[in-house]
């Protein structure tokens, strides 16, 4: 799973997220809000949390949660954590290979006719930080 930080530099680089069921996420809920399961991922399942589409924007529901007091929170108070497919599947046609060295995993993507490489010792790490990149050129 990628860390916290590179998904909010995710997001904030343009990434959005369309919630299906196996989506993982962390609150972020503004400053003046504490709450201790702001550090807990959840996972999007029908029978736990629901994406519910309002005319608003996205909410994800809680359903059946007893142990704490939201019933749903919207989707900009949530920190998507893609998974190392997702990450992949967004590279789309740039994505070139993922190798596996001694103590890291290299990503290796083209954009434009240049290679790139990114590494690090998780895989998912290396894929964010790959399609950090492609999002940045794209803008």
């Amino acid at each position: 799973m990628i860390s916290r930080e590179l998904a909010v530099a995710l997001r904030d680089a343009g990434l959005t997220w369309r919630p299906d069921s196996g989506g993982r996420f962390q609150l972020d809920l503004p400053n003046d809000v504490e709450l201790e399961a702001e550090a807990d991922v959840f996972t999007v399942s029908e029978m736990t949390i629901e994406a519910r589409r309002t005319p608003s924007g996205t909410d994800l529901a809680f359903n059946g949660t007893t142990e704490w007091a939201l019933d749903a929170v919207t989707l900009e108070d949530a920190v998507w954590l893609p998974r190392e497919d997702q990450l992949r599947d967004l590279l789309r046609g740039t994505f070139r290979s993922l190798v596996r060295l001694d103590d890291t995993f290299r990503v290796e993507i083209e954009i434009a006719g240049e290679p790139l490489r990114f590494e690090h010792p998780d895989p998912s790490e290396a894929y964010g930080n790959a399609l950090l990149e492609l999002i940045s050129r794209s803008r």
